[in-house]
């Protein structure tokens, strides 16, 4: 499978804004630039991936009204990180990472599981928010319906069925956004 080089996409609903991606073999370079409730934040972010599509790296930059900030996470891909340089046992144990910013990282636990469907597997992931960077971890759940949808769930009650394409990015995400390159 060849990812194309890139892929955007519109957010929609809650959100006004759009995201950039750059694809290529185990590295995803993206931009976001939002809107949110009255509040406008640009993210940019680089994650390198191993073979088995485990995050090994996150790079994120942040800048608001407030101001610029960033974030380096490095994982060894079997569940341990650093956060900044620190070990950060809150988060051991997982392999994704999840940016609140990017509809792109869905795409990293649909292809380093790649399960049968009807199968459902929780992934809680490092998310990391967009405006002020806070690292935290995300419960959430995928099940695959069938080659191109997966039922998602996270923690607060939302859920959505992903749709994806035959690369497994993300082309429709309801209430978050919707790929259009």
């Amino acid at each position: 499978m060849t990812f194309p080089p890139l892929a955007a996409w519109r957010f929609v609903d809650a959100v006004d804004g759009f995201e950039v991606v750059y694809l290529e073999p185990g590295r995803l370079r993206g931009h976001t630039s939002a809107v949110e409730d009255g509040r406008a934040h640009a993210v940019a972010y680089e994650i390198t991936l191993d073979a088995g599509w485990r995050t090994r790296s996150v790079r994120v930059w942040s800048d608001t009204v407030e101001g610029p900030r960033a974030t380096e996470l490095l994982s060894d891909g079997r569940g341990s990180w650093t956060v900044d340089g620190r070990p950060a046992p809150r988060l051991d144990g997982l392999l994704d990472v999840d940016l609140e910013a990017s509809a792109c990282t869905n795409t990293l636990p649909v292809h380093r599981l790649t399960l049968p469907v009807g199968k459902e597997v929780a992934t809680t992931a490092v998310y990391v928010q967009a405006a002020d960077l806070v690292v935290r971890r995300l419960d959430q759940t995928y099940r695959r319906l069938d080659d191109d949808h997966f039922a998602y769930r996270s923690e607060g009650g939302f859920e959505a069925v992903l749709t994806y394409d035959a690369c497994g990015l993300v082309l429709d995400y309801p209430g978050i956004a919707v790929r259009f390159a």
